[in-house]
């Protein structure tokens, strides 16, 4: 049965590490939650290790950079595993070819240029759509302003050619302050609404658990049942870490806010219940915020 608690220590106790998602949980985009930093900080003075796991397309290292901009401090987490990182493996091997589409924003440029150490990327090369062998969707070009109906020209297109599609961000949306944008799976769940073929890396999918588990391994060796799988979204964070067979905990007040009732600060109870009875998902535990 789903524990509704106040805080992270009410059962931080029983983890010797933690996988947390960053949008919607320690921050928005824009600025870092204060008490869900402060959470984090004191989990680790207590020996715990923070592991920032983020379906965010580019590599850890630029993640960092963005962390550091925004303010968050690198007292609150260990190390940063994210869906580029595990991404850029799946590219390397060429499962969208060696000749590839970049769909994506000019800030996500890092995917192809920061790659993690030993991945050669010599043998990729990025050319325009119609040379193309397969896709590397990171997301909207302007997330601002366009939808994936956009993309739909684009996506037959490469349907007709028989491209894969690689999803470097499986999140179908995040809110980034208070506005609500498309990232890159929702152009993949289009594509393979379309009978086109997408390839997924990161949360909820297994590659990138498995890479987190090895940096895991660099820091502190961990069992399964001591790590806790932190954040909102119920297909992703939850689905993801439920599927790797960890411990999970909901933050009621992300995504799925309005599903709760009045008050963030208090989810009903019933509510609660019957989200996650139809969501077919039973987190280990729920809280309003990161705290």
């Amino acid at each position: 049965m789903t524990q509704l608690i106040s805080n992270l220590s009410d059962i931080s106790e029983r983890y010797g590490a933690v996988f947390c998602d960053l949008w919607g949980c320690l921050h928005n985009g824009v600025a870092p939650f204060p008490d869900a930093v402060a959470a984090l900080q004191k989990y680790r003075q207590g020996g715990g290790v923070v592991i920032l796991l983020t379906n965010a397309p580019r590599p850890g290292s630029a993640v960092r950079v963005q962390l550091n901009k925004i303010g968050v401090p690198l007292d609150a987490y260990d190390d940063v595993v994210s869906s580029g990182d595990a991404s850029q493996s799946g590219m390397i091997a060429g499962l969208a070819g060696n000749k590839v589409y970049h769909l994506g924003p000019e800030k996500d440029e890092t995917f192809f240029t920061d790659l993690a150490p030993g991945l050669d990327g010599s043998t990729i090369v990025r050319v325009p759509l119609d040379q193309a062998q397969g896709i590397i969707c990171t997301g909207l070009f302007d997330d601002r302003s366009e939808t994936p109906e956009d993309y739909r020209a684009t996506l037959l297109y490469a349907k007709q050619k028989g491209m894969k599609l690689l999803c470097t961000n499986p999140d179908i949306v995040v809110d980034l302050g208070d506005t609500r944008i498309f990232c890159a799976g929702a152009i993949a769940a289009l594509y393979t609404e379309m009978g086109g073929e997408s390839v997924y890396f990161g949360k909820p999918h297994p590659p990138i658990y498995d890479l987190a588990r090895r940096r895991l391994a660099d820091l502190n060796r961990v069992p399964d049942d001591a790590i806790l799988c932190i954040g909102d979204g119920i297909h992703t964070d939850i689905q993801g870490g439920l599927g790797d067979g960890f411990d999970t905990l909901f933050i009621s007040g992300g995504l799925a806010v309005d599903q709760f009732g009045p008050d963030p600060l208090n989810p009903e109870a019933e509510k609660l219940t019957a989200f996650f009875n139809a969501q077919q998902l039973s987190p280990t535990a729920v809280i309003p915020y990161l705290r």
